[in-house]
C-alpha cells in the first residue's frame, strides 16, 4: 500500500478544521442575514470580489435574491457538516454495538445480525435513503437518523471480526477467571481493542455522509429551504451556471475541499491501525 504523504494529511486536516471553525463561528460574525432576501433590484447577481449597488462588498458575490453567497456557504456548511457528522458517528456507533454483540454472542443473534446487514446491503443506500426521504418528512433529524441507521453494515462487519479474533486471547480468559461477567469483559476489554477499525471506518463515513446529505438536498428530499445546505445552494445555483457560475461552485468547492480532506484523513488513519496490527 503506497503510504500517504505526511504533507499532504497535514494540508487536509488543516483544510477541515478551517472549514469547520469558519462553519461554526463564521455565521454569527455576518453583519447580514445570509437567508433575508437583499434589495433584489440593486444586491442581485454582484460578481465574486465586487460591491453591489448599495456598496456592500461580498466575497463570493451574491445570488438571484441579493443574498450574499459566502454567508450562506458558511451557515449551509454548519448545517451540512452537522448532518454528515451526526450521521457517520451515529452508524458507527450502531455498527460498533451490534458488531460487537454478533462476535461476543454468537449464535442465533450472529446469524440475525449478518443477515439485516446482508439484506440492507443488498440494496444501494442511495435507494435506501429516497425511499426513507419519501415516508418522512424531510429534515435535519429525519436525514441524521436515516444515514446512521442505513450506514451501519461495514462498521458491524469490521468490528464482529475483531471482536472474533480477540475472545480467544489470553486477557479475555484471566478477565474471566478473575470473576468478570460476560457484559464486563466485553465492554471493558475486549470492546476498546476492537474499535480502532470503527473509527476509522466512521472518519471514511463523514465524507460520505456530506455527498449523501447534499444529495438529497439537491433532489429536494433533504434540507428545505429557506434553511442552506450545500446540496440546496447547489440545486439553486443550477440554472445560473452560464450568467452566474459562482452561486453554485461556491458550494461545490466547499463539499469537494471537505469530503477529500475527511477522507485523505480517513486513509491516513486506516493505514497507520493497519502498521500496528499483529502480524
Amino acid at each position: 500500500m503506497t503510504q500517504l504523504a505526511p504533507t499532504r494529511v497535514m494540508v487536509a486536516a488543516t483544510i477541515l478544521t478551517l472549514l469547520v471553525i469558519a462553519c461554526a463561528v463564521g455565521p454569527a460574525l455576518l453583519t447580514r442575514d445570509p437567508t433575508a432576501i437583499g434589495d433584489v433590484l440593486s444586491q442581485r447577481f454582484s460578481a465574486p470580489l465586487s460591491a453591489d449597488r448599495s456598496s456592500a462588498w461580498h466575497l463570493l458575490g451574491t445570488d438571484a435574491f441579493g443574498r450574499d453567497v459566502f454567508g450562506r456557504v458558511l451557515l449551509a456548511g454548519r448545517l451540512s457538516l452537522t448532518v454528515g457528522i451526526a450521521g457517520a458517528v451515529l452508524s458507527g456507533a450502531v455498527g460498533a454495538v451490534l458488531g460487537a454483540l454478533a462476535g461476543w454472542r454468537r449464535g442465533w443473534l450472529d446469524t440475525g445480525i449478518l443477515a439485516a446487514a446482508d439484506t440492507l446491503q443488498s440494496v444501494p443506500r442511495l435507494v435506501l435513503l429516497l425511499a426513507c426521504a419519501a415516508l418522512w418528512a424531510p429534515g435535519v433529524p429525519t436525514i441524521i437518523t436515516v444515514l446512521g441507521l442505513t450506514g451501519w453494515m461495514g462498521v458491524a462487519r469490521l468490528v464482529r471480526a475483531e471482536v472474533l479474533g480477540l475472545v480467544s486471547r489470553d486477557f479475555v480468559g484471566a478477565a474471566q477467571v478473575l470473576g468478570a461477567s460476560s457484559r464486563r469483559t466485553l465492554v471493558r476489554h475486549v470492546l476498546p481493542n476492537a474499535i480502532a477499525p470503527a473509527l476509522v471506518a466512521t472518519t471514511l463515513g463523514v465524507g460520505n455522509a456530506i455527498l449523501l446529505e447534499s444529495g438529497l438536498s439537491f433532489l429536494g428530499l433533504g434540507v428545505q429551504p429557506p434553511a442552506p445546505s450545500w446540496g440546496n445552494m447547489i440545486a439553486g445555483g443550477r440554472e445560473y451556471l452560464v450568467t452566474a457560475p459562482w452561486i453554485a461552485l461556491a458550494p461545490g468547492l466547499a463539499v469537494v475541499l471537505t469530503v477529500t480532506s475527511a477522507t485523505l484523513i480517513g486513509d491516513w488513519l486506516q493505514e497507520r491501525v493497519a502498521a500496528r496490527a499483529p502480524g
